[in-house]
């Protein structure tokens, strides 16, 4: 008597796992390593110009340098390890940021001096990676008649710094809310938008996103994809040129009223649209009933929208992005004329603000969140050191791990008390082409582990392991 398994008898069983891989596979492709913007810029969409972003980036480069000439000033103002050892006099600063340029070893001074070089790198270059215009809290609520025009103003705005190669590598615009209050004017926003930016004659920027808050239901997202689908025919774009982000800032986006978790729901919605969610860390808290005085970005309540988000879309394709620091860097006196006393209180004030900015981004990028938004162009100089510092802090351990994974050709290994596997290989991997993205890593100090230019650049280490064998 046949007592193995036949072909026949595996046939349906093969078959029934090859369509429950394949549709996991299409819901979860994997975390995408494509370069996203780290942050993204609020700001009313009245104010915008063409020539808003170049503005914004040398108002948070002036910002910086007022408040931070140097490196060791930035690195007490944000109380980075072994700042207290760092020099004041100026010519001493410099002689130190001399000698650390060909520092063979990754001490607290040299990430000090890295941080600030390349923040001011970025700053000069490109300041601003994804910027919104806003019709939601950062416009607040006028007459249809100032909001209309405002709609067209900004739309012919946007399309003049399209043609003139003026804008960020990402932008969109925030509509108001789909809730009963505010749905026809969000509809009638969008509407007019887009419709202008067509007559223009102007490609949409791409990728070019539009916001939705305040989401309760997935009709909510249906009816704006319903609408972007009907503009994008009328106005001639090309289909699925617009993306749609979702921010999560109530507790029914979290948990539907019938029980279920109601994320996944929202991005189904949204038809292939959706391309990230974004916590609204202080409406949210403010939908559990906390107290204003304890609505922080830390607070326990917005660690569970996180963990909730995270554990819904992590290795689909949407992305997840952290919410604000409220708390902003701006300086109680103005003033050219400002006696010491004045002077210091403002240093105070900026520094303090600072610090609170920085520790919230290395709590969002410790939780594995790798995007968020800002509300005020002096806190970008703190949005690029927060994620700096967390890569450089780390090169020193994930170099030598991956190195010494490749070296003893991908079989599980040790640094220290440290043990590695395949997984952790693909991590480390990740952490490069992450720190690269953001401009915190440069390539050559990832080559510094043995993998090729081409490696890094295909970011699989299955195929680097696979190149290794072969040759």
């Amino acid at each position: 008597m046949e007592t193995r398994l036949t072909d026949a008898d595996l046939a349906p069983v093969l078959a029934s796992l090859s369509a429950a891989n394949a549709d996991f596979t299409r819901r979860y492709p994997g975390i995408k390593l494509d370069r996203l913007p780290i942050h993204t810029l609020y700001g009313g969409a009245h104010l915008f110009k063409k020539e808003t972003p170049a503005k914004l980036g040398s108002l948070a480069s002036r910002h910086l340098s007022n408040y931070a000439p140097d490196f060791a000033a930035f690195a007490r103002a944000l109380e980075l390890p072994g700042c207290g050892d760092l020099p004041v006099d100026a010519a001493a600063i410099d002689r130190l940021a001399d000698e650390l340029e060909n520092e063979p070893n990754i001490s607290d001074a040299w990430i000090a001096r890295a941080v600030y070089d390349r923040v001011t790198l970025k700053l000069d270059h490109e300041a601003i990676e994804d910027q919104r215009l806003d019709f939601e809290d950062g416009y607040g609520a006028r007459a249809d008649e100032e909001e209309d025009g405002h709609a067209v103003q900004a739309a012919m705005e946007l399309a003049a710094g399209a043609s003139e190669g003026l804008l960020p590598p990402f932008i969109g615009i925030r509509v108001k809310s789909l809730t009963e209050e505010t749905k026809a004017r969000s509809i009638r926003t969008l509407d007019l938008f887009l419709s202008t930016y067509a007559e223009q004659g102007i490609a949409l920027p791409q990728p070019f996103y539009v916001t939705l808050p305040k989401v309760t239901s997935p009709s909510q997202v249906d009816a704006l994809v319903t609408c972007v689908e009907l503009l994008e025919n009328r106005c001639g774009f090309a289909t699925g040129s617009v993306s749609i982000e979702l921010i999560i800032e109530t507790i029914q986006s979290i948990i539907n009223p019938a029980g279920d978790i109601g994320i996944p729901a929202l991005i189904d919605a949204g038809r292939g649209r959706v391309t990230s969610a974004i916590l609204g860390t202080f409406d949210y808290t403010a939908t559990c009933n906390i107290a204003s005085h304890y609505q922080d970005h830390r607070h326990p309540s917005a660690d569970f929208a996180r963990q909730m988000m995270q554990v819904c879309l992590t290795g689909t394709s949407v992305n997840i992005c952290d919410g604000i620091t409220n708390i902003m860097p701006i300086p109680p006196h103005k003033g050219d004329d400002l006696t010491d006393t004045q002077r210091d209180e403002n240093d105070r004030v900026v520094h303090e603000a600072w610090r609170i900015h920085f520790n919230n981004i290395l709590h969002s990028l410790r939780l594995g969140f790798y995007q968020s938004w800002d509300l005020n162009p002096a806190q970008l100089p703190i949005r690029y050191a927060g994620f700096y510092y967390f890569f450089l802090q780390g090169l020193e351990d994930a170099r030598a791990r991956l190195r010494t994974f490749i070296d003893q050709a991908a079989q599980a290994s040790m640094v220290g008390n440290t043990f590695d596997d395949a997984a952790s290989a693909q991590g480390l991997l990740n952490f490069f082409v992450n720190g690269i993205n953001c401009g915190a890593l440069k390539e050559v100090e990832a080559l510094e582990t043995g993998i090729t230019l081409e490696e890094l650049h295909g970011r699989s280490f299955q195929q680097i392991v696979e190149n290794r064998m072969n040759t």
